[in-house]
């Protein structure tokens, strides 16, 4: 990367695209559970069905930085692990395993055998194994196939041979799949199409004659090489193909899926075909005919079925029944194939079957769905089609099968997980005036589609909250003995007294526990075996196991001011700067003081002593803070008692501490950590050292405007600390990267919290918010972005936010859907012949279908107060709206309506409509109602729209016009052919128009107010396929593109200068142009390839206090952002550390990294924060050495690292 850029972008993922490309399944941690590993753009990641608890959890998640097209399970005969094979676009075949001692995958081969890339003729587009696990192919689109032999060494370490060739030329695979043989030679059979003849036939009438054909492959293990065994020609369009239990298990073969008809298909076994039955309804086409999209063949101990899937999301069950021999035995010959309709799930890209009774459906769109099986179908009253009935000759014509849809029977849905695919449009906003901003996205396609709230912050689960008769200020747990496993009591602290409840079936008060009820308290503690302390203003009070008090008055005019303890030690300070030290006796179990007070500088703010290590008498430190802004760690050595060992200035006084051990990723073991909170909110964590009680690598993070209060909780086994200000914060360890992590926490803020355990809530917090008394816990510490969700109707397109109110308006249409309208004709009509099967809910089944058909409506959702859609308006006349903007008219007293653009009978490929329309419609009751004023018809349908001085900006084709309001329709003010293909997309600044066109990038135009004329002026010198922009400044345009880019362009500062000049329209105009284009071009600042398509991209902030990134959300449901940075030296240093981590941690698929981050364009600029953030998971010696290459300490890197994270994003 040449370092003369001027511009340096950092890039890292939020949150992780959601749509699974595929699924599989299998036994990859080497016990008896299954697990699910699925592919998510660029990621591999590995969940764990939990099937007591109907839940699926993610174990791991890693990023391969080269794209996932294929996977498959395997496994070698008699061992009980599968293995992963990956097909990527690295030219390479890669085998991995999951290893659960350590969380990771390993590599264990990586062959390669071709170029990189998505490339026609290069392998990896399909995967095929053998059942056995003997051999894989791997295929392309086209020509090559290459057979690996799999097998193991004397160690019993896998092997993979040489690559066995089974080439031919000319040749196209649609499908391809590993037959069940049992035991002899494996065999592949695939879907391929010869097209030889098409090629030289210029009339085209060999490719009406062409023949799609099955494939069988040999290995001949003997011989070692490949054969073409068998091929038979099928139905031409058939698409995919489904393995039939083989050897011991059933008769072998494949399903061969085509258009409107399942077949089975064998060597030595006649052609049995079934029709896909059609659905009967009165919106149905009973002329449509359907595809199979997804299949599943499971095994049960002496059967077999099949579950197949409609494009309709319709499941059909699928099984093939035997010829018996005279005794009643199966043979292994079939008699006839039957299919049934079985149940509707969302249409999926995989459907897994687990042995422990669930069904895991990836969805194409939308959430992914976890189901359970109530039963198999085998008793329901459903129509059987059978083989009997239908001749197996593709061409001959049929009556076809119909069938009644019906709400789940077999399955019954356990789980949801959150999936945001397709994401169409983002923003970020702060509606509900909270101290971060939230993201607000619309995604999901037809009734399944979603306005989503995106809330950084952990699920809280919240158990108890009861009103007190008045505000507590603190609150404590205690056990009574050590031995204890649950607290006994809650101790609350009011102004003038303490209360004390105890902790059973209920919680009520009780009077008899030995604790001073007349005065606050400041620390409650368990002591020693069975003895309990309370410090209170006045004094400490020992409560001994046999009821017996002792009190250790405060000296003389001074008053206890902080209090800290553990089981063993006490140490509290007084209004007059001095700290007294107190130790149990070990002997009696008394308290004895330390004989010398020790003298503070200021007033102490508050005071920390650690828990007692395992082994050990006491804690070695004491850490004090005061109101002159320092901390100081004071020995409790023995020999050394109350002496300073070490200080710390702060930039305010501490309102907090905590001493306390935890999960450090740098050193891989645990470490003592001092937590510092202040009073002006931010929140310090410092490493405390062991020896010598020096404080080192300081993190900081602004928590909110409230002082910062610290507690000691346990959360999922781990000890974590709970930081509270304006709102609440958890600081953790991370499951996967164990990596310190601090989230706020879905809850109202609280002004004092302590750990809860009893016997029903066992990890639990107790909190104090205003007069309520709460317990909570925490169950999840993985996702850390919440999401709220309101259903839609169909697929949104686009959406804006009301200028004022906290509303969205979002535009829906769907392609080739029946309209309400129509829907509600059909339904009426009496004379239809195809049945009258009751109106099924949208979200599950669909809406109807039928060719040319647009289904489109406006809604306001209102995602604050009632997270519902407030109004729904429907377009008629086969209208769709393709663009949306609220713009405030100068000529109406700078009222601002809603402007909407639609097409009318729009067919998407090739692009085809027969007029545009602009619809004006009025905010009315503060924008929670649309009234409609009138509708301007246009040529066609304008792509995007703005507003601009007080006027509409519309992109109609390739003009650019500029539109007033008028009574009755808009009037046209100015036009200009701005574009050379179509513009879809508008930004503005001042007199600036960024204009983006569907393939030639973006162009700068001029508005001329004068001259009453538009004007490009500079364009770029690459066609990009735009997706979105947005204006980073005057200059500076970020922008994505449909191939997965990501760039910054700016124009030139003359060319800039020069438009803006006064009167400078008429030199513009007759400038000369520069290879047919704008006279001045656009330069590059930095391009990235973030591997998902960008639908959205804006300048904000996503933290409080933090500085303005770019955040981009990408189609697969990907929300990345990108952080400038602001030195040359932070450059150097990332850049440096991303090219070591380049050779120390090369992609697990083989992809180099940089070719990767280069697909399209050379990267520039941008520096790969997600591969940065793999240090943390390297292991130590590679940390150490990487450290020791860039000439800093390993928790230095860590924290630099951490801080480009958290001081912008979450």
């Amino acid at each position: 990367m040449a370092t003369t850029s001027s511009m340096f972008m950092y890039s890292l993922t939020i949150q992780p695209p959601t749509s699974v490309t595929q699924a599989i399944l299998g036994q990859f941690a080497g016990n008896k559970e299954q697990q699910i590993v699925t592919a998510s753009g660029s990621r591999l990641t590995i969940h764990r069905p939990d099937p007591t608890q109907a839940k699926i959890t993610t174990i791991l998640s890693q990023d391969l930085f080269g794209i996932i097209r294929t996977l498959a399970p395997f496994r070698l005969a008699g061992s009980n692990k599968d293995y992963i094979i990956i097909g990527s676009d690295s030219g390479r075949i890669t085998i991995i395993e999951y290893v659960p001692s350590q969380n990771r995958f390993n590599r264990l081969h990586l062959e390669t055998f071709g170029k990189s890339g998505v490339r026609r003729v290069i392998p990896g587009q399909y995967l095929a194994v053998d059942p056995k696990g003997r051999a894989c192919l791997i295929a392309s689109v086209e020509k090559n196939k290459l057979v690996y032999v799999l097998n193991r060494n004397a160690q019993a370490d896998l092997t993979i041979s040489s690559p066995l060739e089974a080439h031919k030329a000319q040749t196209l695979v649609f499908a391809l799949v590993g037959l069940d043989v049992g035991y002899e030679n494996p065999v592949f059979a695939a879907l391929e199409v010869d097209y030889t003849e098409c090629d030289q036939d210029p009339t085209g009438q060999a490719y009406e004659d062409l023949e799609k054909s099955l494939v069988y492959y040999e290995l001949d293990l003997g011989l070692n090489h490949v054969v073409r065994k068998w091929s038979d020609p099928v139905d031409r369009t058939a698409t995919m193909l489904l393995q039939v239990p083989g050897g011991t298990d059933g008769p072998s073969g494949v399903l061969v899926c085509g258009l409107d008809n399942v077949t089975y298909r064998h060597s030595n076994q006649d052609a049995f075909r079934v029709p896909i039955p059609r659905r009967r309804g009165a919106t149905e086409n009973p002329e449509r005919k359907r595809y199979i999209t997804a299949g599943v063949m499971h095994k049960m101990r002496g059967a077999f079925f099949f579950l197949l899937q409609s494009e309709d999301g319709d499941m059909f069950k699928v099984t093939l029944d035997m010829v018996e021999d005279d005794a009643g035995q199966a043979t292994g010959e079939v008699k006839r194939l039957k299919i049934k309709y079985f149940d509707t799930v969302p249409l999926a890209s995989n459907l897994c079957i687990l042995k422990s009774g669930f069904l895991f459906v990836a969805s194409e769109t939308g959430n992914h769905h976890f189901y359970q099986f109530e039963k198999l179908g085998d008793d329901d009253n459903e129509i059987e089609f059978d083989s009997d009935s239908y001749s197996a000759d593709a061409s001959e014509p049929y009556t076809p099968a119909f069938f009644t849809p019906h709400p789940a029977e077999n399955v019954n849905l356990v789980e949801s997980i959150d999936s945001m695919n397709p994401q169409m449009d983002c923003k970020v906003a702060n509606l509900t005036e909270a101290d971060a901003p939230q993201i607000y996205s619309i995604c999901g396609t037809a009734a399944r589609s979603s306005f989503r709230t995106l809330k950084h912050g952990l699920e809280v689960n919240d158990i108890v909250d009861s009103e007190l008769p008045s505000a507590p200020t603190r609150v404590w747990t205690t056990k009574i003995t050590r031995n204890d496993q649950y607290d006994a009591y809650i101790v609350l602290s009011f102004a003038s007294g303490t209360l004390v409840l105890s902790i059973g079936e209920t919680v009520e008060e009780v009077s008899d526990t030995g604790f001073l009820s007349t005065a606050p308290t400041l620390a409650v503690q368990q002591l020693g075996e069975d003895a309990l302390i309370q410090v209170h203003p006045r004094g400490i009070r020992h409560i001994r196991a046999d009821r017996r008090v002792n009190e250790w008055p405060a000296p003389q005019h001074r008053s206890i001011v902080a209090a800290t303890s553990n089981e063993r030690q006490v140490a509290v300070a007084l209004s007059s700067g001095e700290i007294v030290y107190f130790e149990m006796d070990p002997e009696d179990g008394s308290l004895a003081e330390y004989d010398e007070k020790r003298e503070m500088s200021g007033t102490v703010t508050c005071l920390s002593l650690g828990e007692v290590p395992e082994g050990r008498m006491r804690s070695q430190f004491l850490a004090v803070g005061c109101d002159d802004s320092t901390v100081r760690i004071l020995s409790l050595d023995p020999e050394s008692t109350l002496e300073n060992k070490s200080v710390q200035a702060l930039t305010s006084a501490p309102s907090a501490l905590k001493i306390m051990a935890m999960a450090d990723s740098a050193s891989g073991g645990s470490t003592l950590y001092l937590h510092i909170g202040l009073w002006s909110g931010v929140y310090l964590r410092t490493v405390l050292d062991e020896v010598t009680g020096e404080l080192s690598d300081t993190r900081t993070r602004f928590l909110g405007p409230r002082k910062a209060e610290l507690f000691q909780v346990s959360v999922k086994g781990q000890q974590a600390v709970l930081a509270l200000s304006s709102r609440a914060w958890l600081g953790y360890s991370d499951p996967q990267t164990k990596g310190f992590t601090l989230t706020p926490l879905n809850f109202p803020a609280l002004a004092w919290a302590s750990n809860f355990s009893s016997e029903q809530c066992v990890e639990g917090v107790v909190g104090i918010e205003s007069q309520s008394l709460r317990i909570f816990s925490i169950e999840k510490l993985g996702n850390s972005l919440l999401q709220e969700s309101i259903p839609l109707t169909y697929t949104p397109r686009k959406f804006i936010r009301h200028p004022e109110q906290p509303l969205f308006y979002v535009i829906e249409s769907d392609n080739n859907t029946l309209a309400p309208s129509t829907r509600q004709r059909l339904i009426n009509d009496t004379n239809l012949v195809n049945g009258d099967a009751a109106i099924l809910p949208p979200e599950g089944f669909g809406y109807p279908r039928a060719e040319g058909h647009w289904a489109s409506c406006i809604q306001i959702v209102d995602p604050v107060t009632t997270k519902a859609c407030l109004q729904q308006i429907d377009l008629e006349d086969n209208e769709a709206a393709v663009s949306i903007a609220a713009v405030s008219f100068a000529s109406q007293d700078d009222e601002t309506f809603l402007i909407v653009g639609t097409g009318k009978d729009m067919t998407v490929a090739p692009r085809a409509f027969t007029a545009g329309f602009i619809h004006v419609y009025r905010f009315l009751e503060d924008g929670k109602e649309l009234e409609f004023i009138h509708k301007t018809k246009i040529e066609q349908p304008p792509q995007a729209l703005l507003g601009f001085q007080g006027r509409l900006l519309a992109g109609v084709g390739k003009d650019l016009r500029i539109y007033d309001l008028g009574l009755k329709q808009l009037l046209r003010k100015c036009q200009a052919e701005v574009a050379p293909n179509l513009v879809t997309g508008l930004q503005t600044q001042g007199s600036r128009i960024i204009v983006s066109d569907i393939q030639e990038s973006v162009v700068y135009v001029v508005y001329k107010y004068q001259e009453n004329r538009l004007i490009p002026f500079v364009d770029d010198a690459v066609a990009r396929w735009t997706t979105c922009t947005t204006m980073v400044d005057y200059e500076t345009v970020a922008g994505g593109d449909k191939f997965g880019n990501l760039w910054l362009l700016r124009c030139p500062q003359k060319a800039s200068e020069e438009s803006d000049e006064e009167g400078s329209g008429a030199h513009l105009i007759h400038e000369r142009q520069y290879l047919q284009g704008a006279p001045n071009r656009l330069n590059l600042m930095c391009h990235f390839f973030p591997q998902d398509i960008p639908t959205c991209i804006q300048k904000t902030q996503l933290v409080a206090g933090g500085r303005d990134i770019l955040v981009w959300t990408g189609f697969q449901g990907t929300i990345g952002i990108l952080v400038p940075f602001v030195g040359r030296e932070d450059v150097d240093f990332f850049q440096t550390l991303e090219q070591h981590l380049r050779t120390e941690d090369a992609p697990l698929a083989g992809r180099d990294h940089l070719i990767y981050r280069s697909y399209y364009v050379p990267v520039k600029g941008v520096i790969d924060g997600d591969l940065c953030e793999r240090y943390a998971l390297l292991p130590n010696d590679k940390k150490q050495t990487i450290a020791g290459e860039l000439d800093r300490s390993v928790r230095e890197i860590e924290r630099k690292i951490a801080d480009m994270r958290t001081r912008v994003a979450y």
